[in-house]
């Protein structure tokens, strides 16, 4: 009889430490995961220089860039190489979209122009699309949070997922690939600095 109680207090014992560690374990990575999230998802503004890799059916093309957002007011795209197309600017301001190329001194205005919004190598775009899609998914591993949702306009079968992929040491995003109806990479982007508030 005092065996049976032993054994079934020692089991019981195992059974609450083994629960307890378990719900620590999990709780800590919601906590990690949601404050990481936080930051990133609702930030307001971030200025980048990042690398973005484009692929077709025919090739593949590679840029640098630089990229700024300001939450309301303005978002603005240079490229830095390949040095043909070295200082081509965009810039999106109340919907107003300037092109421009400093190299040659052109620049073209389209009034009321709504598409900007739409621009999937913009990380305020896939901030957007994450927090308002209900299939948006978080995952994490011991070095990053990956956060994956859908694109808003489904019509570009080459543009249909996104994913993102934050560094949990520095909290700040790594890359960004769009992904198309295959779940082939059509864009990479990988983000070499980054600063956002």
């Amino acid at each position: 009889m005092k065996k049976n109680k032993l054994i079934i207090f020692f089991i019981l014992s195992i059974i609450i430490v083994f629960t307890i560690i378990f719900y620590l374990i999990n709780n800590k990575k919601i906590e990690i995961g949601n404050n990481d999230n936080n930051q990133i998802l609702n930030m307001n503004s971030y200025k980048a220089k990042i690398e973005v890799t484009v692929v077709s059916n025919k090739n593949t093309n590679k840029y640098k860039m630089t990229q700024e957002y300001k939450k309301g007011e303005y978002c603005m795209q240079e490229v830095e190489e390949p040095e043909n197309i070295r200082g081509v600017r965009i810039e999106y301001s109340n919907n107003t979209l300037s092109l421009k190329n400093t190299n040659m001194d052109l620049t073209n205005i389209y009034e009321n122009y709504k598409y900007m919004a739409e621009n999937n190598l913009f990380l305020n775009e896939f901030i957007d699309d994450f927090n308002n899609n209900s299939n948006s998914k978080h995952e994490e591993n011991e070095n990053e949070i990956i956060l994956s949702t859908d694109c808003k306009t489904q019509e570009n079968k080459y543009q249909v997922k996104k994913k993102l992929t934050i560094d949990k040491k520095t909290n700040k995003p790594k890359k960004l690939e769009v992904q198309d109806i295959n779940q082939n990479i059509t864009v990479y982007i990988l983000y070499n600095e980054i600063s956002y508030k």
